[in-house]
């Protein structure tokens, strides 16, 4: 086995990552203050061409020197839009058709493994606060809540980690 080389990885270009078909899937990242998880945000929504991602409230905004070391140029790929609070940006997404999902632990929340999207649909999932998690008023604006199995002594998750980990796991099922 060998490592391959960066020219050896067929990488499309930023223009054509532009016009490339997209997963029809946004990420909302609501209040999250490090700028270093959202760029890995970013980055990984990069990775499986998400569609857009929402900034809410305090998220910060590209460009930035802190959040480009962690995005490493997707803040300048994948679209994005700043809405002054997530409630604004769900209740817009579900206008447009958007099923919306917090990812949170709360009582009814459906655990990521055994979540079967409709393909035919377009999803939309909110992140919350790196301490506080989704704010309440956002659960309820949502139509569920997606949970991460855990089943050590932490039941926290970094929130790029969060979401990586979801955003692999409905790229896998909805492509």
């Amino acid at each position: 086995m060998r490592k391959l080389k960066i020219t050896e990885l067929n990488r499309i270009s930023a223009e054509e990552f532009k016009e490339a078909e997209k997963l029809p899937l946004v990420v909302v990242l609501d209040d999250v203050r490090s700028l270093h998880n959202i760029g890995s945000v970013f980055r990984t929504a990069d990775a499986f061409r998400i569609e857009c991602i929402y900034l809410c409230g305090i998220t910060a905004v590209p460009p930035h020197p802190e959040m480009h070391k962690t995005a490493l140029g997707a803040e300048f790929t994948v679209s994005w839009k700043y809405v002054d609070n997530a409630v604004n940006a769900v209740d817009n997404l579900r206008e447009e058709g958007y099923v919306v999902y917090s990812v949170e632990q709360a009582e009814g929340s459906v655990m990521l493994d055994h979540f079967e999207p409709d393909r035919t649909k377009k999803y939309a999932i909110v992140m919350g606060n790196e301490v506080k998690g989704v704010q309440q008023v956002v659960i309820d604006h949502s139509d569920g809540c997606i949970e991460i199995p855990q089943y050590g002594t932490k039941h926290s998750l970094n929130v790029s980690v969060t979401a990586g980990i979801v955003m692999w796991d409905l790229f896998r099922k909805l492509r």
